[in-house]
């Protein structure tokens, strides 16, 4: 038999309620906060009855039946009953962030459990609780509780600023020459920056080494930034992602890892292609640009070639990251080449005549970052040397380059160059497809890195999709056959030949 509850008592329940009607609606605090002005219920919890923990117990052990091993251990695991009061189960969690996705994603089918057997529930709530861990699914405290390692927003921003990559602080929109080549993607970044909302998601940019990939990023970084600070913006490489996801594995400490990398505005990853192959790597950043997309934030990913030519990545992430806008940087053109050196001629406020540029521009073709170098190398030897800066000092201080880069053509410039002669797509060069307009071109450009290149055979079948050196011998046998057997072959061949080293 229960004792009649005192007038004092149930006044003690009813303002109980008001403040946990309060704490429901203000999403935006932690309760740990909160409970700077609640009464003293908030330190001792309404007690759960014996068959409502029981209860819980069995539905919490079939959540794990429901929606699966991974998904229990990542999200639902930490869920500790709390109280109950008139009909509201409260459940806590950790973390904002544990709270906020549960809530979208599983909350729903977690209350028509508990509902189905129990009909005085009335509602299943969720609250967060800081340093809350599970001890046989009831309320307990432990100070040391590992998802307890990020406690605070400010806290959180610090771990995510020690994990970014550092940004250079030359690499911003005033500095990057914009020409023909990469006028698409420095619009969309551009787009990406002065956009109330997010324009396209992911923003997708992809383009050989040295061409401006990185440059763009760390630009995008920098005016976000500066203008709006309040946002949490994440840059780093593919790599490193990768560094920081084994690591937690390792320490047994995705949960801090999942929240890090859910709780930007802006996720960057750079060279998107260095977790070719890594499965496990892929499913984390597979579910991490889901989460953020979900929640409208910016991705933006760089590549070495577009989502349909990564080999080696999951097919469904390939999909995504083919979502939204994918803005590719050609090989420079000679006047986007000279436009650079004269930009960075300013900056470097050096004296170098328009003719040495001109020669640079003509000579070092495969990326900018070797023709930047190449500028800072003959000005760098000026000043050492007190010597004024001519033609013939340049092509004294570069001769090592300039011989170097007369031999020095990629298979990637090779493949491009005979897909545009043949009118094919560049994909076409890596793809399965055996007809004879594929085959007979892929032959060709397989040659032609033979001949332009010092690729070794098992390097050039790796460039083609992962073809065997076997495959680049017999293609290199036929194409020498054509040359004197068929005048077109011979004739494309040589065209494309002379384009290639000018």
């Amino acid at each position: 038999m229960h004792k009649t509850k005192s007038k004092k008592d149930l006044n003690r329940k009813s303002n109980f309620k008001k403040w946990r009607e309060t704490m429901s609606e203000n999403t935006g605090k932690q309760s740990a906060q909160l409970s700077k002005n609640t009464p003293s219920l908030e330190d001792t919890p309404l007690e759960p009855n014996a068959d409502i923990q029981r209860l819980w117990k069995s539905v919490h052990a079939e959540m794990r039946q429901e929606f699966g091993e991974a998904i229990f251990r990542s999200w639902l695991k930490p869920l500790t009953l709390r109280a109950f009061y008139h009909g509201t189960m409260e459940v806590s969690v950790p973390t904002r962030f544990m709270r906020d996705w549960i809530q979208t994603h599983y909350a729903k089918r977690i209350s028509t459990m508990c509902i189905e057997k129990n009909n005085e529930i009335k509602r299943v709530q969720i609250v967060v609780v800081q340093n809350a861990i599970l001890d046989g699914n009831i309320l307990s405290q432990d100070s040391g509780s590992k998802t307890d390692s990020v406690k605070n927003e400010s806290e959180l921003k610090k771990s995510i600023e020690e994990i970014s990559s550092p940004l250079d602080a030359r690499f911003t929109f005033d500095s990057f020459v914009v020409g023909k080549p990469n006028a698409l993607a420095h619009a969309a970044a551009r787009r990406v920056v002065e956009s109330a909302s997010v324009p396209f998601n992911p923003l997708f940019l992809y383009g050989g080494v040295g061409l401006g990939k990185t440059h763009l990023m760390h630009s995008i970084a920098h005016s976000i930034q500066e203008n709006s600070p309040e946002k949490i913006v994440m840059y780093l490489s593919a790599e490193k992602f990768m560094y920081q996801f084994v690591k937690a594995l390792r320490a047994n400490d995705t949960m801090v890892f999942k929240e890090q990398f859910r709780s930007v505005d802006v996720l960057m990853i750079d060279d998107i292609q260095f977790i070719a192959g890594k499965e496990s790597t892929q499913e984390e950043f597979f579910h991490t640009f889901n989460a953020l997309v979900d929640q409208n934030k910016q991705i933006i990913v760089s590549a070495d070639r577009a989502p349909s030519d990564l080999n080696g990545i999951d097919e469904r992430l390939r999909s995504r990251l083919a979502w939204g806008l994918v803005a590719d940087i050609h090989p420079s053109t000679y006047e986007l080449r000279l436009g650079i050196l004269q930009s960075k001629r300013d900056l470097l406020g050096a004296d170098v005549p328009n003719s040495v540029l001109e020669f640079l521009a003509l000579k070092v073709t495969s990326n900018i970052r070797e023709l930047e170098g190449a500028l800072n190398r003959i000005v760098a030897h000026a000043d050492v040397s007190k010597q004024k800066i001519t033609l013939e000092s340049t092509q004294e201080v570069l001769q090592d380059l300039l011989r170097a880069h007369d031999r020095r053509i990629t298979i990637d410039e090779i493949q491009r160059k005979v897909a545009d002669h043949y009118n094919l797509r560049f994909s076409d060069m890596h793809s399965a497809r055996r007809s004879r307009n594929v085959a007979r071109p892929r032959q060709v450009a397989m040659y032609l890195s033979k001949l332009l290149t010092a690729r070794s055979l098992p390097e050039i079948g790796r460039k083609f999709g992962g073809r065997d050196h076997t495959t680049v011998m017999h293609a290199i046998r036929k194409v020498e056959e054509l040359i004197n057997d068929d005048a077109q072959i011979a004739q494309d061949i040589e065209i494309v030949r002379r384009a290639l080293t000018g």
